[in-house]
């Protein structure tokens, strides 16, 4: 299915069969911005403007620019990109000249057609940052100042830095992922001059559609098993682990205080459920609410909530203090946000996890782990290993 480059009109529908693999397949790195979600997939090309880095909340700056750009005549203006960890970075978010919007990848019977290999694939150079021994020894640390009474979770993350003498195929990457999990959340987006955000994340920050939000918390995990029987197994150990269903729980009752004061009515069950990517089993609870004031946009809810403790960790200006003192990197756009909103205030933005940052002929993958007073050493650096998978598989590479 051919996609024309010029389309007259701000948002361009495409709703044949084949409709989102043709946007997946039409994706082109530095100028374009893919985002395929559960509900939509969206492809924005060109830009018509930035929102600038500046005082005040990143939220009104948003709606004032979309505001402004809004014709009678004309389709709501979108802007689509990602916001990162640190709350004083400034996010990479575009108004795309053309949006071109197909319905989701999971209804896509194309999508699960082979990609091809791309001749001379990379031989990647893998270096673990930190090495697991001192990821564990950070660990340990955590956990003693829990169980001190400093602080109650954080969450530590790890990289690896992977290296090549070509540059990799972005456009075969972001296929690969969305083949992997076409029902999850796969993006490829600019996150600064020459850096391209992609990756495939399990979790929903946050949704706004016609008033009504929807969140859906992810905390408690464990690595998928090839058989069958452990794979089971290893779900109801899951759902009964006292160590991860505490880790969910202080994450969810986090959502639930940050969207209450938003809403009419916020709906929060008492138990989570499990949700399962290719390489992860997760604890799932969707908190779902309705609006009290109509002018509330997805964006200003997904920064009340951000950083949940699920990707940093609580009191989170403790956390942010010992993840600072503990990771020898910089988080960038990971464990941020990405996504979009429209000038209606509708929109979607996603959890920045299971995912890399290229740049020329290097990768920086992410994993991070959850890390509470029951937590070990070896099953947080085993947990950061097995989320590492899924876009390792993507590269061609392993550990």
């Amino acid at each position: 299915m051919s996609l024309s480059l010029h389309e007259p009109t701000t948002t361009v529908p495409l709703v044949s069969p084949g409709a989102a693999t043709a946007l997946l397949e039409a994706y082109r790195p530095a100028t374009d911005r893919f985002l395929a979600t559960p509900h939509r997939t969206l492809l924005g090309r060109g830009t018509t403007t930035e929102i600038p880095h500046g005082s005040g909340p990143l939220s009104h700056r948003v709606r004032d620019t979309l505001q402004t750009l809004r014709r009678p005549d004309a389709p709501a203006p979108v802007v689509v990109g990602s916001v990162p960890f640190a709350p004083d970075a400034p996010a990479a978010l575009t108004v795309p000249e053309t949006v071109h919007w197909a319905p989701p990848l999971r209804e896509d019977p194309l999508v699960a057609l082979p990609v091809p290999h791309e001749e001379g694939r990379p031989d990647w150079r893998v270096r673990e940052v930190p090495a697991p021994e001192r990821y564990g020894e950070a660990v340990a640390a955590a956990v003693a100042r829990m169980r001190a009474g400093e602080f109650d979770k954080v969450v530590l993350a790890r990289t690896l830095e992977l290296t090549s003498r070509r540059e990799p195929d972005l456009m075969a990457m972001l296929r690969r992922l969305a083949q992997r999990d076409p029902a999850g959340y796969t993006f490829a987006v600019p996150s600064g001059p020459g850096r391209t955000l992609i990756g495939a994340s399990p979790e929903l920050l946050v949704s706004r559609r016609n008033g009504r939000l929807t969140a859906n918390p992810l905390a408690g995990s464990i690595p998928r098993s090839d058989d069958l029987a452990e794979d089971v197994r290893r779900a109801v150990a899951l759902l009964e682990s006292p160590k991860d269903l505490h880790e969910h729980a202080v994450v969810v009752a986090a959502v639930r205080e940050a969207l209450a004061p938003f809403c009419r009515d916020l709906d929060v069950p008492e138990r989570p459920t499990l949700v399962r990517t290719a390489a992860m089993w997760h604890l799932s609870t969707t908190v779902t609410g309705e609006l009290a004031a109509p002018d509330t946009t997805a964006l200003e809810l997904a920064s009340a909530l951000h950083p949940t403790p699920a990707v940093c960790g609580t009191p989170t200006d403790v956390a942010r203090t010992v993840i600072a003192e503990s990771e020898p990197f910089d988080r960038g756009p990971y464990t941020g946000m990405v996504g979009w909103q429209d000038a209606d205030g509708d929109g979607e933005w996603v959890v920045t996890i299971r995912c890399a940052e290229a740049e020329g002929r290097s990768l920086r993958l992410f994993a991070g782990a959850g890390v509470v007073a029951a937590s070990t050493p070896e099953a947080e650096t085993a947990e950061t290993a097995a989320k590492f998978r899924t876009f390792l598989h993507a590269v061609g590479a392993s550990l």
